[in-house]
């Protein structure tokens, strides 16, 4: 029997509420596949920010790589300025732990409600791959003249090659896996590998403006293309993206990005799949420590009324197993989560379920 140890942030509002749900379904996987886990909590985040003064202790990183996978909450306190825990925490921890890929699954479930009319589970299963660690989040640039009429402000988009081409070679990997006839998570159906459905990667830029920036993508792009003969390739630009996003989703398979475009359109994805109670991400350095979370925000309003929607925490603790290989408790907790979806839950949204938030964490497991 496999064991694993898991750092868990359960963070503020609704966050700890989530991640008990969460943590919770993948012990009842760990006793139906055979494996288990110890878990260790770290009360950073908003609250522990206003008792102390302290965003994160310097040793952070170096504590959380101790562990197999960490599990997120949410970050996010209304008596904390925003961006001081998001850049303290969430962009620190990115960094320092070299988590290069922002995976994003946009993937619609049975029974839930999308706002693009006349689309299904089936048109809307694509994944978005968003450079993590680069770009306008570096943060490079400054003020000049700062409080006068003449003030200026810049913020570079800076990249390296060697930051873009693992990204994208990631990308490349992760487009051939999905069509593999044993592809683990969030693969395409059999019958869609039999009808020959063949893998694509998209470049997603911005080629006619960022023409530095973005001529080294694409070249970067194009050679690396080179040795996936089997993958389609295709370009377009951003904006071009958020439109066939909308229109035509089910012309996506991978979509690979940079850090601020993917940042934007992966929130337009998660609206599409039925809103932020549904969404989930990793945040994966594929040879050392990973976080996954919730897309969804702290929610204070609703903290301590068991009424949020613990979904999207639950499938962050299913994207988790998979990184550390449980491929098959993965799926597992996917498929029940599509089950309580088509025919049990009546709404996404808090208070709205038709269950509480422990109720829901129980539908998954019992349809594990």
């Amino acid at each position: 029997m496999n064991n694993y140890k898991f750092a868990v942030i359960p963070g503020d509002g609704t966050g700890p509420e989530v991640t008990a749900e969460a943590l919770k379904v993948l012990s009842a996987a760990g006793n139906k596949f055979n494996f288990s886990f110890t878990s260790k909590t770290f009360n950073w985040g908003g609250e522990n920010y206003l008792a102390t003064g302290e965003i994160l202790p310097e040793d952070a990183p170096d504590q959380l790589k101790k562990f197999d996978a960490t599990l997120l909450g949410a970050i996010g306190h209304p008596k904390v300025k925003p961006g001081i825990l998001e850049k303290g925490i969430l962009l620190k921890l990115r960094f320092e732990l070299d988590q290069y890929i922002n995976l994003r699954p946009v993937k619609l479930f049975p029974g839930v409600e999308t706002p693009l009319a006349n689309k299904t589970p089936e048109d809307i299963d694509y994944v978005v791959v968003r450079e993590n660690v680069g770009g306008l989040y570096t943060g490079i640039g400054g003020f000049t003249m700062k409080g006068t009429d003449n003030e200026t402000a810049v913020q570079s988009m800076v990249y390296t090659r060697k930051q873009v081409e693992r990204a994208i070679r990631y990308s490349f990997e992760l487009a051939r896996k999905r069509h593999s006839k044993d592809a683990p998570w969030h693969g395409l159906k059999p019958e869609d590998i039999a009808a020959g459905k063949t893998a694509q990667l998209t470049l997603c830029g911005k080629t006619n403006v960022l023409t530095f920036v973005f001529d080294l993508w694409e070249r970067t792009f194009n050679e690396v293309a080179a040795e996936y003969p089997d993958i389609k390739t295709d370009y377009a630009h951003v904006d071009a993206i958020t439109m066939w996003m909308i229109k035509n989703p089910e012309w996506f398979d991978v979509i690979v990005t940079e850090n601020m475009f993917g940042d934007i359109i992966t929130d337009l994805g998660a609206m599409t799949q039925g809103g932020m109670g549904i969404a989930a991400g990793g945040n994966i350095n594929p040879t050392g420590v990973s976080m996954f979370e919730p897309i969804g925000g702290s929610a204070p309003k609703y903290t301590g009324m068991g009424i949020i929607n613990p979904l999207a925490a639950i499938l962050a603790g299913a994207m988790m197993l998979d990184y550390i290989g449980e491929h098959k408790a993965a799926c597992a907790i996917e498929k029940s989560v599509a089950f309580i979806t088509g025919n049990k839950i009546k709404s996404m949204a808090a208070g709205k379920m038709g269950y509480s938030t422990s109720e829901v964490g129980d539908l998954v497991i019992a349809n594990l």
